[in-house]
Formats: C-alpha cells, structure tokens, sequence
C-alpha cells in the first residue's frame, strides 16, 4: 500500500498578517504582480494562488521576498519571508531601490557591483521596466536631505537642532533621522534620512537581495578582472593639472593621471604612470587625492566610451568600482571628504549605467541610473542628481518610452531649481527628445526653443559642471537634427545635422556616428537615395569599429528605411558595401 503525501500545514502566519494588512487574496495577488513589474519580472498569480500560499504550499524563486516586501510596505515595518511563514528564497535582484540611508545605499550599489563582476550575462537578462522609474525619481524629488555622511573617527556628526545639517535643494529641509555618533571604521554609518512615511527599515527585497554579499554569483573581493583591473590597487595623490596647449575636447583623459590600479590592460588607453600597489582595506582613512583619483579614472573611462563604444572598457570600470570605490566608501572620512566622495562614486556608478545601456543591457542600466541618483544625494549635489534623471530620460527615448521621458526630464527641471544656463539648455533639450517620440511636434519645438535661447545666455568663462560642459552649439544642433527626423521633418533635421557633424569634435566618434545616420535617414526622406546609402556605408563601417550594440542598432533602423528601396542600384550597392565588412 503506499504512503500517503504528507499533508500541508496551513500557514496561519501569512493569514494573520493578510487579516491585519486588510488584503483580499485577489489584492494580495495584484500587489506581488505589480512589485514584480518593478523588478522586470513577468508574474500572473492570483486569487487562487494566494489560498495555495495559505494551504501551506511554498511558492518558488524569488515570490516569498516579494510577498515579504507588499507587507512592508502596508504595515510599515521590515518583514521577512520567514515572518510570513514561507521559506527563504532566492533573492530579487536588487538594484531599484531608493535607499533609505547613505550607508543602505552603499550595501546596495556594492552588491551590484560585486554581481556585475562576476556573472555579467545573468544581469544583462534583466529587463527594462518603465514601472521603476516612478519610486526613485519621486523619492529624489521630494526626499530629505541627508544629514550627514561622515564615517570614522575623525567624523562627529552635528549636535541636533545645530546647524551642521546639509539642506535639499529648495527647502526642503533637514532629516528626521537622529544623529548619533558614528561607528568603528567599517561600520553602519549613523544618520540619513528615512523615507517620509516609509518604513524605517532597508527597501530592498529580502534581506538578501540587498547586500552585495547575498548576490548570487558575486565575485569575492581580490579577483583579478580580464580588463586589466587588479585588486584594490591603492590610488593616491592629486590629479596633475592638463599640460599647456589647446584644450581638449570634454570627457578626454587628462595624461598620466589614471591610477595604476588599471596598469595597461585597456587597449587604446593612454600610458598611464605605475605606482606603488597597497591594498585598500574598509575602514581605511579616504583622503582627497582619493577622491581626486576616482574623478580622474572617470574622464578616462568617459573618454574612451566616447571612441570606442561602452563594451570597450565596461568590465574594467566595474571591476574598479567594486575594488577600489567601495572599499573608499567603507572607510573613514570627515563629512566635506565624504559628500566628495559620494559625487565620485554616484559620477563612476551613472558611467557604468551608461556603458551597460550602449551594450543594451537595459535593465542594469536602469539599476545603476536608481543608485547613482541615491549618491548624488547623499553627496548633496542636486545638479548631478538632475543629470542622472535625464540620463534615464536619454535611455526611455531609446526604448521608446517617450512619456516616461518627458517625465524625467521634468522632474529634474523641477528638483534642481536654479542652474547654469548650459544645465537649463540640457534639460530642456532632453525634454524635446521625449516629445519628439511621441510625436508631440508643438511641444518638442517649444522645449528645443528653450534650449536654444539658455544656451545662447551661455557667455565664455561662465562655471559650469564638468558633466554639461560636452553641451555646446555641436550637442544642441544634434538634438535638433534627432527631434526633427522623429517629426518626419526631414529638410530641417539633415540642416541640423550637417551642423552638428561639422562643430563636433573628432573624439566623440559614437556620437558624430550616431548624427550621420540621422543625417542619411533625412537624405532619405527627401528622396536622396544616393547621398543616403553612402552617408549609411560610413556609418556602417564607423559602427564595425565599436562595441557599441547602440551603434548597431542606429544602422539597422536605416537599413530598415531603406527596405522600401532594396532593389534601387544605390541600396544593393550599399548591402555589397556592408557586407565586405564581414
């Protein structure tokens, strides 16, 4: 005779808890779908569902974090999937999360860069989701300052009610968060501010889908990358100013001023000088030609994704953020060192989201867009937290999520108060770009007029942050020629276009690529099948000598406009032309 299943216990934990969150079981299915859209995931439970859950059926993966967070967030405190009776899970990969503190925020940017260095094409799987755009940009926007980010002992955070606390632009106030005294090198950094009328508890999912050391596949600390990053090579003393001469073009490396930890492993990249290696351990002090160093190791690794595409040097600027920035942001700093070092790292964290969305690994982009927006307000620097929103923007645009776009672009014209005229003339040109996608022609030609008269109140000498000084007469010009082509207005996009190819500099070589073939898609559409085909044969050939999918993805949207001429001369001579390319 055989054994009968054993039975099911029923879990009378998760009913407790379903009772006093005053869910139905059909509320509760649509809350654990709609939190797994957040996190790129595709979920279809249901009423039904949720009576199996209270039967005593465990559900699989990551579902248990996700049950565990719906109830954080109702009732207002951490729970965990143990709590509500249901088994540990794999984790939610983490990474959407606006953290509620400077030192939550760095357990999560630090697992993600851990992940990333070990089992990048499992990250690259995770999607986009417009859903994880709304918590982050609102938190930014309406968030507390944090108070204070100092660690160690040479930190003492202020006396409440002093006046030591940093302020979010536009008054919006101090945290509520209590100042204490801070830890030991190495420990929970006091202070930061809670969400309002958040949990006071981490964001993340689960417990161990936040830190970094509870990622799945995350490389230790010490390992070597391929690109030529070693571990935890100290980086040390101040940047050298840029040799006499004609000025280079924004994002180039300044020479001899990348630390030694990234030798000589990257191809094209300048010499750099070698120095003494020492390991950087948490807790150690942080001082400022570390932070000097890190923005340093940012010019270079802007300049040569400008060259050669995002994949050129992408895992080496993971590798150094996981062995050199964290460790720096586990150490002991003064808090004038700290918000320094914050900017550095949110500066390094949105470069690698922009990196990893020219590969089109969208969905961590997307996660390193969120935490380098969490750094740049513990750094206290609203600007740049302007900058990483219509990064994003830049990204939706891409995806052809143009609401969402627009959106960004708003918030961040709203978060940032006042601006430098080129940061306005940014702001409302990425704007335009959002309009454009949904082809919104009144409203994207008011934007663009915007920006064209912000930057015309540009004057020379005028401060400017280091990240908008590329947005010159060449970017304007190219954000006009891309609006106008989505506008299907063709005669004043190849205008543009033609502009911004002869202004640009030679060293944003993905971006002239990426004008010439709005500029051969225009030709096209004013009938120019020649001029077109060969402007897309130079792009084509442009785009086989980057490792940029973003690259190759603006050749197949032409070589699809040209599908309705592929049997014109022009159009097989082109095919002939890409297809010696190998």
């Amino acid at each position: 005779m055989s054994e009968r299943p054993p039975q099911r216990t029923p879990n009378r934990r998760l009913a407790s808890l379903i009772t006093e969150a005053g869910f139905s079981n059909a509320g509760l299915a649509r809350r654990v779908d709609q939190l797994g859209l957040e996190h790129g995931l595709d979920l279809r439970y249901d009423k039904t569902s949720v009576t199996r859950w209270l039967r005593g059926q465990q559900p699989r993966g990551t579902t248990p974090a996700l049950i565990a967070e719906v109830f954080t967030r109702r009732l207002g405190r951490r729970l965990s999937a143990q709590d509500l009776g249901l088994d540990s899970c794999a984790p939610v990969y983490a990474g959407l999360e606006f953290a509620a503190t400077p030192a939550e925020a760095v357990d999560i940017v630090s697992g993600l860069w851990r992940k990333d260095s070990g089992s990048q094409a499992e990250l690259r799987k995770i999607a986009f989701t417009p859903a994880g755009l709304v918590v982050p940009s609102r938190d930014w926007l309406i968030g507390r300052a944090d108070e204070w980010v100092g660690r160690g002992s040479e930190s003492s955070p202020p006396v409440p009610g002093g006046a030591g606390g940093a302020r979010a632009a536009g008054g919006l106030g101090r945290s509520g968060g209590a100042s204490g005294a801070a830890g030991a090198p190495g420990a929970a950094e006091a202070g930061g501010s809670a969400r309002p009328g958040g949990p006071g508890g981490a964001r993340g999912i689960g417990a161990q889908g936040v830190h970094g050391s509870h990622w799945p596949g995350g490389s230790g600390h010490g390992a070597t990358g391929a690109s030529g990053v070693s571990g935890r090579g100290a980086v040390r003393g101040p940047v050298p100013s840029r040799p006499s001469g004609p000025p280079a073009p924004p994002g180039s490396p300044a020479p001899s001023t990348a630390p030694a930890s990234l030798g000589t492993g990257l191809s094209g990249a300048p010499g750099v000088p070698r120095q003494r290696q020492s390991d950087r351990l948490p807790g150690q002090r942080v001082s400022s030609g570390d932070v000097a160093a890190l923005r340093s190791v940012g010019e270079l690794f802007r300049a040569l994704d400008n060259a050669y595409g995002g994949g050129h040097a992408r895992q080496a600027l993971v590798r150094y953020l996981e062995h050199e920035t964290e460790p720096m942001l586990r150490g002991t700093y003064g808090e004038a060192t700290g918000r320094r070092l914050f900017s550095a790292a949110a500066d390094l964290t949105r470069l690698a989201g922009w990196t990893s969305y020219d590969i089109a690994a969208h969905g961590l982009a997307q996660r390193y867009f969120v935490q380098a927006l969490r750094l740049a307000q513990a750094a206290g620097d609203r600007a740049y937290g302007a900058y990483v929103l219509i990064t994003m923007s830049r990204q939706a645009v891409y995806l052809g999520h143009g609401r969402e776009a627009v959106q960004l672009a708003r918030v961040a014209q709203q978060g940032i108060g006042s601006a430098p005229p080129v940061v306005q003339a940014l702001l409302h040109a990425v704007e335009a770009r959002g309009h454009g996608v949904l082809g919104e022609a009144r409203l994207c030609t008011g934007s663009l007029a915007r920006a064209e008269r912000a930057l015309e109140t540009t004057r020379t000498g005028d401060e400017a942050p280091h990240w908008a000084r590329y947005f010159d007469e060449a970017q304007l010009a190219d954000e006009f020629g891309h609006c106008h082509r989505d506008l299907q207005q063709y005669r004043a996009a190849a205008q543009h276009a033609e502009r911004s190819l002869q202004l640009r500099a030679p060293a944003y070589a993905r971006s002239r690529l990426f004008c010439r073939v709005v500029l051969a898609s225009a030709r096209l559409g004013l009938g120019e099948l020649d001029q077109a085909c060969a402007l897309g044969a130079e792009a084509a050939q442009q785009a086989a000598e980057m490792r940029s999918v973003r690259a190759t993805e603006y050749v197949r949207d032409f070589e699809r406009r040209l599908e309705p001429y592929r049997d014109a001369a022009a159009v097989r001579g082109y095919r002939e032309r890409v297809a010696a390319l190998g």
